[in-house]
């Protein structure tokens, strides 16, 4: 009887073991894949200033006969000291 014990409570430590790796290791991979979708949803083309060279997403530039501006005052900016 006591062999039969210690069988049955060395089986459920490996169950145990077997559960827990692979609960970790189905975590990690959710953690990833979202890691992944996170980023791919936030990359977004960065241009460059043509007054200072500063470097902006895209989306947050002033654009203006084909030049990328971070803001309006450099623009202008560019615009007086190009004419």
């Amino acid at each position: 009887m006591g062999k039969l014990a210690f069988f049955l409570i060395i089986a459920v430590l490996v169950y145990w073991l077997i559960k827990t790796r692979s609960s970790e290791d189905t975590e990690n991979l959710e953690d990833n894949s979202s890691e992944e979708n996170t980023t791919s949803k936030s990359l977004e083309e960065m241009v460059r200033c043509a007054h200072c060279g500063v470097h902006l997403p895209r989306s947050e530039s002033i654009t203006s006969q084909g030049e990328f501006y971070c803001c309006n005052d450099h623009r202008l900016e560019h615009q007086d000291s190009s004419s």
